[in-house]
């Protein structure tokens, strides 16, 4: 009997499958780390591509730094040393360098939190500021050709030299993730937010597109506005190592990448599935919730009407959004969510219960995680438990059709899936 093990938090879940079944395991195409990543980062800062030197800055007084918060697996450890030393080398230091926790609409991590994404030398000799989208000081840079509000982080947009640190990845609707979205959107007013997202409903708002995307196209517009003048940006593989690595104009850095991350990332598919077990990627993908629905978006594109879709998500910190549990609260059914979201404007919270009301109205969506149960079915969702996932899949198999199609997705945030019907169909 086949066994798969599934990231889940920052451990792995286990479970079988009848040999009579046929599965398909979807994940991304194997990459290897950079043999010598040290090398390779030093090679990156020393020729930034599409970008002028950094020393090219000499009459600098003030260097913004934008880095992600915990819901990002960014290998910040490895980076921000490279990134301080060249800095530090050109003759900057802790009166010139701040810097930025990219929260977009998270909560801002309290400062006990600061050594989960800064290294501990960095984090004793130089400022950190948490982003608070709604009570930091914002400097208004007037608005995109889409009417999106361009409010950023003063101290930010106001500084000489502004690099954005991040991975480059699938995102469930911006396209993809990394370049100037650290801080066109991590460092943003909930008003710019806001705006931005409330184009997720377009049908060019998901994964893959980047030309096309008007959120994705928003958020370079505002990058453009800000003046970021450099990327440092991360490709990761299944294991989160760095695969590649790319430093200099963030539009540059972002479309150099695009091919690469397509190339891993992209999965082909013939035909949907009556069955789909998804975990997110494991910690911090799954961290709550509202990061772990990425993963729920990419697997029931691919599954059946009426199909199953099992999240596997440890969710140690809940839901992960008050806006997205008030709005739930008092309605009966997903269907009540997607009604009172149409009728109400857009707020970001309220659309994490859209996207998930949107594809459980339509598949069978059961969530194990470490989240109560009760937790689970205040959000109106069908809960089960790691002790209880073998039974819960014999459950479901017992009522898949003759010849089902079943399908694993260990990385379901990251994996790009495109539909791409048999040739001669």
């Amino acid at each position: 009997m086949p066994r798969f093990d599934l990231p889940y938090g920052k451990t792995v879940i286990g479970f079988n499958i009848p040999d009579s079944l046929s599965v398909d395991l979807l994940e991304p195409t194997p990459c290897s780390a950079i043999t010598n990543i040290d090398q390779a980062i030093k090679q990156a800062l020393d020729h930034p591509i599409g970008a002028k030197q950094l020393n090219a800055h000499q009459k600098a007084k003030t260097i913004a730094i934008a880095i992600n918060d915990k819901t990002r697996p960014v290998p910040h450890d490895i980076l921000l040393p490279h990134l301080i030393a060249k800095l530090e080398a050109l003759g900057y230091s802790e009166e010139n360098i701040k810097f930025f926790i990219a929260s977009g609409t998270h909560r801002p991590m309290p400062p006990e939190e600061y050594a989960l994404v800064l290294p501990e030398r960095l984090l004793k000799k130089y400022p950190v500021v948490a982003h608070d989208c709604d009570n930091s000081t914002f400097l208004n840079l007037g608005e995109t050709t889409r009417h999106t509000p361009i409010e950023i982080n003063a101290d930010f947009a106001k500084a000489d030299v502004k690099i954005v640190v991040g991975n480059i990845e699938p995102h469930h609707f911006m396209g993809y993730s990394g370049g100037v979205k650290s801080a066109a959107i991590g460092l943003a007013s909930r008003q710019t937010i806001n705006k931005n997202h409330a184009m997720l409903t377009d049908p060019n708002a998901h994964s893959g597109l980047f030309d096309t995307n008007p959120m994705r196209q928003d958020i370079e517009e505002i990058g453009h506005k800000i003046n970021i003048q450099y990327a440092f940006n991360t490709v990761l593989n299944q294991q989160k190592e760095i695969v590649n690595v790319l430093f200099g104009d963030p539009f540059t850095v972002i479309n150099e990448a695009i091919p690469f991350v397509n190339k891993i990332y992209e999965v082909q598919v013939e035909r949907p599935y009556d069955m789909l077990i998804v975990s997110p990627g494991g910690h911090p993908k799954d961290i709550n919730l509202y990061q772990s629905q990425k993963a729920i978006t990419h697997a029931a594109s691919i599954t059946k009407d009426a199909g199953w879709v099992i999240l596997l998500a440890a969710c140690p910190e809940g839901p992960g959004s008050t806006g997205y549990e008030a709005f739930i609260k008092g309605k009966a059914s997903q269907q009540e969510i997607l009604d009172a979201f149409s009728e109400t404007p857009f707020t970001v919270g309220p659309h994490k219960a859209y996207q998930i009301a949107r594809d459980a109205v339509r598949v069978r969506l059961v969530i194990v995680s470490e989240m109560p149960p009760q937790q689970v079915k205040a959000l109106l969702l069908t809960p089960s438990t790691v002790p209880l996932l073998n039974q819960l899949l014999d459950f479901i198999i017992d009522q898949l059709p003759d010849n089902a199609r079943i399908a694993v997705m260990p990385m379901g945030t990251s994996t790009m899936l495109r539909m791409v019907p048999p040739q001669g169909e």
